[in-house]
């Protein structure tokens, strides 16, 4: 039997983590065509706001449904607007491990959103879901996503040699990609230990439809 994870929403101090809906479409169009998106993400350009809805109406829903990940919007608490994305695929049940990756929008940067964030999936991960390991991978270059691995208690474990395909701006302005390295991170449960403080007492993990 295949487990999936439940629709659910997350709450820290200043956001709010829950499924995407299609009242997100532009801001998840724009934000997935920022330069820094497309240089380290596979996302195809330009991403349309046809692109969004299906991903938010078809991808998202069959990811989760088919037990592989889960895909949330991270949102500002206050005014409820788009953020960023927390995903989480490769998804192994029986060993309870998964693979998170973040994008922020380029007006959310600077914040420490991704960081708390990715700390509150973290938590909800390893206390409510009963996950055993997270793993991250940051291209080589990408140090504003390894700087969010360390500031969550991420350990880093090794290099994969070549194997992420990042982009580049070519003298044309085109994109090309390009090869690098990925490092590999991995969280565990004793790796937050005492990280909850950092969470509002008033959050927490509730269901979606509790949170709508």
């Amino acid at each position: 039997m295949t487990s999936t994870f439940p629709t659910i929403s997350i709450s820290t101090e200043r956001l709010v983590l829950r499924p995407l809906d299609e009242d997100d479409i532009p801001a998840l169009a724009e934000m997935m065509n920022d330069e820094q998106v497309v240089a380290w993400t596979d996302v195809p350009q330009p991403f349309t706001e046809d692109g969004a809805r299906t991903w938010i109406t078809e991808d998202a829903p069959t990811e989760r449904a088919a037990g592989r990940g889960l895909d949330l919007a991270v949102t500002e608490f206050l005014t409820q607007r788009l953020v960023g994305i927390i995903q989480l695929g490769r998804t192994n049940w029986h060993v309870r491990s998964t693979e998170m990756s973040y994008i922020i929008a380029p007006w959310a940067r600077g914040e420490g959103y991704a960081s708390e964030a990715a700390l509150a999936t973290a938590q909800w991960l390893f206390g409510d879901q009963k996950f055993e390991r997270i793993e991250l991978r940051t291209a080589a270059d990408n140090t504003a996503s390894q700087q969010v691995a360390q500031k969550i208690g991420c350990i880093s474990e090794g290099v994969l040699r070549g194997a992420c395909i990042a982009r580049t701006r070519t003298d044309d302005g085109a994109w090309a990609e390009v090869r690098t390295d990925y490092i590999v991170w991995s969280l565990l449960p004793e790796d937050i230990e005492g990280a909850g403080d950092q969470l509002a007492d008033t959050g927490g993990f509730a269901s979606y439809s509790d949170w709508n």
